[in-house]
């Protein structure tokens, strides 16, 4: 049985109980760092013990966020939190022992498994650090360094409010943790504005590998295993590197397929417009999920076996 409940009594949970291990899903993002950061940081202002849990695949894009946040050796936790997780599949391997011990979920994800034991939904929020804004404020002050966690969390899930999730209400929430005191600058330059040159290079590739379809309404790009070790890239390097794709004229619906470490699966990002496709549907039928603008899925089979089954999903998706 669902057991939803809302930001207050995400807020009265929080400050009723002790001993709190936060988890971050796999491959981290903006999101979920910065939920993390935000609330272990709030907790530990009124006086609670709280901690992240260690997430090896974390970017050194997002890894200053978590400093000084993560356990420390022989910590056993009483309460746990997961943030910006849908489903049990987004559990890191470390975080798995955890997936029966779950206290309360925040999310922002339609396909929220509910998984937890309480869960704060809210699917309308265009990033989950609205949500955590929403409780956090109303047991904590809302710090420079509260601030700054949380707006990152925003303004990446947001692509620097350039995405189709951005409504006014996110514009609201940026400008109050704004207000907390924070340099906004250097968080722009760092996640919007500067790129390494193997970013560029990586770029490069993918637009010498780009499949338009539709007309050019729709593209595709390749990003394989031997291209990043020539490159020499590295996850930092790979950051949102499924909004590339979406910066081109005329191009509604982007397609970012990339061969995992493992041999035989490729990670599949979609951002489309949710006018014209749906990314979530798509996913779904891929073992996936996410939003109706972005979503994504890991697929077994070769590069081309993968490309088939998401030309053959989208085309469910739009003749039935």
């Amino acid at each position: 049985m669902k057991n939803r409940i809302t930001t207050q009594q995400a807020a009265d949970f929080l400050t009723a109980h002790d001993n709190y291990l936060i988890l971050t899903h796999m491959r981290p993002d903006g999101d979920t760092v910065g939920c993390a950061a935000g609330l272990c940081r709030a907790l530990r202002q009124v006086g609670k013990r709280a901690c992240i849990l260690e997430n090896e695949g974390v970017s050194s894009l997002f890894s200053p966020y978590l400093e000084g946040l993560t356990p420390q050796p022989g910590f056993s936790p009483d309460t746990v939190v997961a943030v910006d997780m849908a489903a049990r599949s987004m559990f890191p391997d470390n975080a798995k022992p955890y997936l029966d011990r779950v206290d309360l979920t925040v999310d922002h994800h339609g396909s929220q498994e509910f998984y937890a034991r309480a869960t704060c939904l809210d699917s309308d929020k265009a990033a989950c650090g609205q949500i955590i804004y929403e409780i956090v404020r109303q047991f904590a002050q809302i710090t420079p360094e509260i601030g700054e966690a949380l707006y990152v969390a925003v303004s990446t899930d947001c692509g620097c409010f350039q995405y189709s999730n951005t409504d006014a209400s996110v514009h609201r929430v940026a400008a109050d943790l704004m207000d907390s005191g924070f340099d906004p600058y250097p968080v722009n330059r760092r996640h919007f504005r500067g790129k390494t040159l193997k970013r560029l290079q990586l770029e490069s590739v993918l637009t010498q590998s780009l499949e338009l379809r539709d007309g050019g309404a729709t593209a595709l790009v390749f990003l394989t295993q031997d291209t990043i070790k020539q490159v020499g890239a590295d996850e930092r390097d790979m950051e949102d590197i499924s909004a590339f794709v979406g910066q081109i004229d005329g191009v509604k619906n982007g397609i970012t397929l990339k061969e995992n470490h493992c041999d035989n699966e490729v990670k599949i990002s979609l951002r489309t417009d949710p006018g014209d496709l749906n990314a979530s549907k798509v996913c779904a039928l891929l073992g996936g999920g996410g939003h109706a603008a972005a979503a994504g899925a890991m697929v077994e089979g070769s590069m081309e076996e993968v490309r088939q089954k998401v030309i053959d999903a989208i085309e469910q998706i739009r003749h039935g």
